[in-house]
Parts: structure tokens; C-alpha cells; sequence
């Protein structure tokens, strides 16, 4: 059964009654309401997107990144070469205490620049000294803008900083000519920097822990990257009389296609007989101003669960937080501490505890590990879930089960050595490290190649066939890769594709469907053409 929405973007609100018992004026015992907005990015605002954008890298290279984390992110920035269209540009910035950049200012994207990219990649070392963030995006800014391509800054660390607000001060400075997108490294990366660097620069924030893959969550972020996006957002609120409303989330900045923001607000007084209320929706998209204005019913449903007011309380949480690292308010600190116990919703300032029934008192005591077999499925196989617990239940069998692979880190994927091999325009060659990925003989391929078909064809639907045949977990991380080569299958108009799928399934031993090998998204299509 297929369900769809009806009028998918219109932006529409709820809202949700308080608890009767509760305080009134207070956040569970007013009244809230939620704002859902999904704009609409007409078809002729993406293509005009087309292939335009600076791409500019920038790697932390600190002692603190050596090791795995340095091994990733080399494979995250050959990854993102690899993805980037023909006709952009890009540079690459290292930096420490001080900092150095591939090329004295951006250069255009071809197949010589990203060879020279790709061999300094390779040679990056955490060899530098020190987390000073501010020297390279002064430098960055100071760069001539180049007409027609907006600037997307791509900011990768694994640490924290001393001057966090000078640092989003400039970012926001110049948030109208450029994005940033930032990666917080690890567990000692300043939420602060990360959060505010891309809230200011209207991009978006991404945070990698030890079980996360890097290129997984870059990949998600270029493909924002390649998109148009509604930005200068603001929301009006037209009540009745003797009534008014307070926002609770943080501002909105950015959204992205695709993308769905919740907005919360409280309402308090009581309407004077109107029972409808009106919002009014201003952002700009690609410099153009769009308006949306509807009404919503002011009448609260009730029994719901307070899920819109935990909801709202968790976003407004999150906010207060923010704002207490960046100010060290010991008042803020205390407000979270409220609004944590009133609603039920954890802090960072706060746990919930276990009260034994009969006595009242919190249970005291070390935790114990248990293993308590899961019914979750990870690659098929059925896995176990190790929590803290206090039970000795015969049900659970009490012992601690430790995988050194856990810690170990991760090996360098098959499917890398592969994207290495690609180049600029989206092809392949036939050459003996791509025999080697593969796991054929050049006389094996020779053999099956069909004769109407040259070289590079033939050894761009191989890669592809692999890809889509091997690989298909890792999809998210190289559909940029794939598009691109799909771009150039079609750009050759070859006759006989569908004779040279079927070889190359026979020889590799899959069954990809052509469509695989010529379909590209349509939201996607414009970036490789």
C-alpha cells in the first residue's frame, strides 16, 4: 500500500492543550503549537543550480588526528574529490597552529587539478601543532568571490577552541556570500564551534562517533551542498485578541530540498471567540522572496500524549545548553534544570533515577553489565546488547562480552581503491589495479569485452556493475561517484549498452539491471550533465 500526503508543502501547525493540573503560564500547562514547514523547490530553481560552486576542504591536521582518524578523513577527502561535477572549484586547507593550502587560491576542477588534489591527499600527516581555526577562514574570506559560484566551506576537527564567538562572528559576517558545513571529530569536539559555525554560515553540522562513518555523513552533506536552499526565514504570528504566543525554538536559518523543520511556540491568555489564528511564512530561495501565509485552528487537541510538548521542550533544552557552553551562565545552567524536571526530559544537567516501589528511596549501588540477547539484526546476523543493569534475572545471563574489533579501525574499503581509480570526467581506465579490484585477469576481461566497445566504456560499466553488485551497503557514500560515471556512459551514445551490461554482469557474476547504469535522479540530474 502506498500512502502520499496531500499538499506535502504546505506548511501547517497543531496544537496541543497542556496539562489541567498543571501550572498555568508554565510550559506543560499552556497551550503549544507546532509549525511544520517543507518548502517546495520548483524543478527550474535546481536546474539552474547546474554546476556552479568553490568547494573549499578544510582538515584539521593536529596531532590529535593521527592514526584512524587521519586514515579516514584522507578517505573522506579522496571520496569528496572524486564526487565533486566538472566545471566547479575547489581548494584544500591543512591546518594546525597555523595553516597551508594546496593551491595559492581556488582552481577549476579537471582532471590534472584533481590528480595533483588527490597525490597531496595522500601524503597528509597529523603533523601539525595546535587547533587555530580563525587564520584559515580569515584567509578563506579574503580570497576573491568567484562570480557565479557560490562558496561551500567544508570544516573538519576533533577539537575545541578558546575563541569560539570571534570565530562565528566572522562566519556569520559573511554568511551572505558563502555555506559552512562542519564535522565535529570524535567525543572532544566542540558542540559549540561545530553547531554555531554551520547554524551561522547556514549549513549544516555533523558530529561522527566511534561507531559513525565519515564519509557516510560528508556524502550527506554535499549532497546538501549541491542544492539550492530557502534561507532568511522568519515567521509571523497573528492572533486573536487577548492572546499571544512566545517562540520556542532557535532561530531557522537554513533548510534544505528535502528537508522538514518543526518549529514550537507556547500560547497563553484565552482568544476572545475567534478560534483561528494565522502564520505567516517569509524566506528567500535563490535570491528570490517567497511567502506562504495560511490559518490554523486554535481549539487544543487533547490525550495526546504531550508529545508535541516533549518535543518542544527537548528543542528548547538542546538551545539553552548551546547558549551555556558559549556563556558559562550559571542562570541558564539552573533554567534547564526546570524546564528538565517539569517536563520529564532529560538534560545535560540531569538523569532519571530508579525509585524502588516499596521504600521510595533511589536504588544505590555499582552498575552490573549484563548481556541481554536483542532481537535487533545487523547484517542479517542476530547480535547482542550490552546495557547497564542491577537485575540478576535467570532470564539474563550476567557476563560482559567484549569484540576487539569494536576498537579496531576500520579497514580501507575495496570500493576506495576503485574511486581512486576514477577520473575527473566520470570514466575509468583498463588497467591492472582495476583487474585487482575487480578480482579478474586482464585476459579474463579481454575475453568477455564486447568487440564494438572501447576500453574506457568497458571498464567504466565494470566498476560500475561492481559497485552496484558489491557494494550496494555503501550506496549513500558513492552515488555521486556513480552519477558522474553514469553521466559519461550516456554522454557517449553507445549502441550496444545493453551487449556490454550483460557481459560485464556474466564476468563479474551479477545481475545489475541496465537502468542502474544510465538512470540518474532527477533531483540530482542537472550536477553531471
Amino acid at each position: 500500500m502506498l500512502l502520499y500526503y496531500k499538499d506535502a508543502h504546505q506548511p501547517s501547525a497543531i496544537v496541543e492543550a497542556g496539562l489541567p493540573n498543571a501550572k498555568q503560564g508554565s510550559l506543560m500547562g499552556d497551550s503549544l503549537v507546532m509549525l511544520s514547514l517543507f518548502p517546495e523547490f520548483p524543478a527550474e530553481v535546481v536546474s539552474s543550480f547546474g554546476k556552479r560552486g568553490e568547494f573549499i576542504l578544510v582538515m584539521d591536521q593536529s596531532g590529535s588526528m593521527a592514526g584512524s582518524l587521519m586514515r579516514s578523513a584522507k578517505e573522506t577527502l579522496l571520496l569528496l574529490l572524486k564526487s565533486l561535477p566538472l566545471g566547479c572549484y575547489f581548494n584544500i586547507y591543512g591546518f594546525g597552529f597555523d595553516f597551508k593550502s594546496f593551491f595559492p587560491k581556488s582552481v577549476e576542477y579537471t582532471q590534472k587539478t584533481m590528480e595533483m588534489a588527490a597525490k597531496k591527499v595522500a601524503a597528509m600527516e597529523a603533523d601539525m601543532v595546535g587547533t587555530e581555526i580563525l587564520k584559515p577562514l580569515k584567509h578563506i574570506y579574503k580570497q576573491n568571490h568567484l562570480s557565479d559560484h557560490p562558496k561551500q566551506v567544508f570544516l573538519f576537527t576533533d577539537g575545541d577552541v578558546q575563541n569560539t564567538k570571534e570565530i562565528l562572528d566572522l562566519v556569520r559576517t559573511h554568511s551572505r556570500s558563502h555555506r559552512c558545513f562542519t564535522f565535529g571529530i570524535g567525543q572532544f569536539a566542540g558542540t559549540a564551534l561545530i553547531t554555531g559555525m554551520a547554524r551561522e554560515g547556514r549549513g549544516f553540522a555533523q558530529f561522527i562517533t566511534s561507531s559513525d562513518r565519515l564519509q557516510l555523513k560528508v556524502m550527506q552533506s554535499l549532497s546538501f551542498a549541491l542544492q539550492p536552499a530557502v534561507v532568511d526565514i522568519s515567521v509571523k504570528w497573528t492572533l486573536p485578541e487577548g492572546m499571544s504566543v512566545t517562540t520556542l525554538s532557535p532561530p531557522l536559518n537554513v533548510l534544505f530540498q528535502g528537508q522538514r523543520a518543526l518549529l514550537y511556540a507556547q500560547l497563553t491568555g484565552e482568544s476572545s471567540g475567534n478560534d483561528e489564528g494565522t502564520v505567516t511564512v517569509h524566506y528567500s530561495l535563490e535570491g528570490q522572496p517567497v511567502t506562504n501565509q495560511f490559518t490554523f485552528c486554535l481549539k487544543a487537541v487533547e490525550d495526546t500524549g504531550l508529545g508535541i510538548h516533549r518535543l518542544a521542550a527537548r528543542s528548547l533544552i538542546r538551545s539553552l545548553e548551546m547558549e551555556q557552553r558559549e556563556k558559562k551562565d550559571e542562570s541558564l545552567r539552573d533554567k534547564v534544570v526546570e524546564l528538565s524536571v517539569q517536563t520529564g526530559v532529560s538534560s545535560s544537567f540531569t538523569a532519571f533515577l530508579t525509585v524502588h516501589k516499596g521504600s521510595g528511596q533511589p536504588v544505590k549501588g555499582p552498575l552490573v553489565r549484563d548481556a541481554i540477547p536483542a532481537s535487533y539484526l545487523e547484517y542479517g546476523k542476530p547480535c547482542e546488547l550490552c546495557i547497564p543493569s542491577s537485575c540478576h534475572s535467570p532470564v539474563c545471563e550476567c557476563s560482559v562480552r567484549a569484540s576487539a574489533s569494536t576498537h579496531q579501525p576500520a579497514q580501507r574499503d575495496p570500493y576506495l581503491d576503485l574511486v581512486s581509480l576514477q577520473k575527473a570526467a566520470g570514466n575509468w581506465d583498463l588497467e591492472a589495479k582495476l583487474f585487482e579490484v575487480v578480482g579478474k585477469t586482464e585476459k579474463e576481461l579481454a575475453e568477455q569485452k564486447p568487440s564494438q566497445v572501447d576500453s574506457a566504456m568497458w571498464a567504466t560499466v565494470l566498476a560500475l556493475i561492481w559497485l552496484h553488485g558489491f557494494r550496494t551497503a555503501e550506496q549513500e557514500e558513492w552515488k555521486f561517484i556513480a552519477m558522474k560515471a553514469t553521466s559519461w556512459i550516456r554522454s557517449q551514445k553507445v549502441g550496444n549498452l545493453s551487449e556490454c551490461v550483460q557481459a560485464g554482469n556474466a564476468v563479474l557474476g551479477c545481475r545489475v539491471e541496465e537502468e542502474h547504469l544510465t538512470y540518474i535522479c532527477p533531483r540530482h540530474c542537472h550536477y553531471y550533465h
